[in-house]
């Protein structure tokens, strides 16, 4: 039994209600001091658009259910639940969170939302999938996705972290794209992965803006313009508070139009969270 399953009522466990589900931690890892990824049963009712987020708890010291948005990593068509978290020592929820173990029980919220879907972009050419930190995690939901390589010709996902073994997936990234049945083929040819690194020695150790503003994010395989381009370029965007506001105000000066569910536009931001 793990540590936070101690506070749980041992002849009833956990408890499903209206909004919340209960499910079985399917297996753990964890990638470093930092950060860890899970996997939860699926509900067979539950649906999900790629990109979308949903809350994950754990009952709290009064025994009701505390909560936290977590965007799904997995592909909307995987039979688990995929999530990558950071570990807060004394985080009401994560302190937690980060201790379960396969078997234990997790709430899982019955409606997934958020605006980092394919449905609030106008059609496009590029689209730049910009993460810091676990804002990697609907980026992960969204290139496993077959719609969206019939949007987009190209489809960049930039990961900027502070150190080496914050790159979660950095090893398994590629690999499960080129294994997958339903876009290995497309990713080929449409999909391109840049890692940055700013806090320690790598291969590239600048942060995204300065990647974008000195024009070598732009390689051959992404192509012509090395720049971003409101009439063909479309972006999402999760992570950090400073990036998040750093990006907003610059694609403002750039003319690029927020979009949302309820009117599509050239770039999405995820404000439910930052990482």
């Amino acid at each position: 039994m793990s540590e936070f399953a101690e506070i749980l009522d041992e002849t009833t466990g956990l408890q499903p209600n209206k909004v919340l589900t209960v499910e079985k931690v399917q297996w753990v890892k964890h990638w470093n001091d930092r950060l860890f990824s899970f996997a939860i049963s699926r509900p067979s009712s539950f649906r999900f658009r790629s990109g979308e987020f949903v809350m994950i708890g754990l009952p709290g010291e009064s025994k009701k259910p505390l909560l936290r948005a977590y965007s799904v990593a997995s592909p909307s068509y995987a039979e688990e639940l995929e999530f990558l978290s950071i570990k807060v020592e004394n985080g009401p929820l994560t302190s937690h969170l980060q201790k379960i173990k396969e078997g234990d029980e997790i709430y899982l919220g019955r409606k997934p939302t958020g605006t980092l879907v394919a449905d609030t972009l106008l059609p496009g050419k590029r689209l730049f999938l910009l993460a810091t930190g676990t804002g990697l995690a609907p980026f992960l939901s969204i290139i496993r996705d077959p719609d969206i390589y019939n949007r987009f010709e190209k489809i960049i996902l930039v990961h900027s972290v502070r150190r080496v073994s914050d790159l979660a997936y950095y090893d398994d990234l590629v690999n499960q794209i080129a294994d997958d049945p339903l876009v290995s083929e497309e990713a080929a040819e449409q999909f391109t992965y840049i890692p940055t690194v700013t806090r320690e020695e790598f291969e590239r150790t600048s942060r995204i803006n300065t990647m974008i503003e000195d024009g070598s994010l732009f390689t051959d395989r992404i192509g012509l313009p090395k720049k971003l381009d409101p009439a063909t370029d479309r972006l999402m965007l999760c992570g950090s508070m400073d990036m998040i506001k750093d990006f907003e105000k610059y694609l403002n000066e750039q003319g690029f139009k927020e979009g949302s569910n309820s009117e599509p536009g050239d770039f999405v931001i995820e404000r439910a969270f930052v990482d």
